[in-house]
């Protein structure tokens, strides 16, 4: 199976490929499409719709999933977002893909476990699970790739995996043993 992770903006797109079959679970390709600000809006929207349309031809993803917008102070962002997420789901829509949507909380939670962490903590745990040489180098990849993870948990455990009470294990052993949906194995 392999899933199309989108975190869209119209200044800089996140996009990551994964593979997935069970438990493991592997980075094939990752990158942001990054449009200038002093670019009108439709030439960006146009440069994010051929990009993810050209990762699609390339990759053949199963499945999209694409962060949702949040509520914030500032409702030009909030319309912003709104119209690259816009092209990232016409982008798969065309392809015939199923969409699925997760908030960012959801996929904090499901990578680092608590739905309030931060991007540096979703972008460690991302490079940790996924086994990369590098750290993505943007924040928007990372992002990108933790909603295909996400995703691949959800559909792998058709829930997504739980946080931990503190004090409910008594060591790593009986943890892994309990949760085995939260490890991810590479080739």
């Amino acid at each position: 199976m392999i899933i199309l992770g989108i975190d869209p903006g119209t200044l800089v797109t996140g996009y990551g490929i994964l593979e997935g079959d069970g438990n493991t679970c592997t980075a094939v390709h990752f990158d942001a499409v990054k449009n200038s600000a002093s670019d009108p809006m439709p030439d960006r929207l146009k440069r994010i719709f051929d990009s993810l349309c050209g990762a699609i031809d390339r990759y053949h993803p199963d499945h999209l999933a694409i962060e949702t917008a949040f509520y914030g102070k500032n409702a030009q962002s909030a319309l912003k977002i709104g119209q690259a997420r816009g092209v990232a789901i016409l982008a798969g829509v065309n392809y015939g893909i199923p969409i699925a949507e997760y908030s960012p909380r959801e996929v904090k939670k499901a990578i680092v476990g608590n739905g309030a962490a931060s991007k540096e903590q979703v972008q460690s745990m991302v490079k940790r699970m996924l086994h990369l040489r590098q750290t993505p180098r943007m924040f928007d990849v990372s992002d990108a790739l933790a909603v295909a993870l996400c995703h691949h948990f959800r559909l792998t455990t058709q829930r997504l995996p739980r946080e931990p009470k503190v004090g409910k294990y008594r060591d790593w052993k009986s943890f892994v043993e309990a949760n085995p949906q939260r490890i991810v194995k590479t080739k």
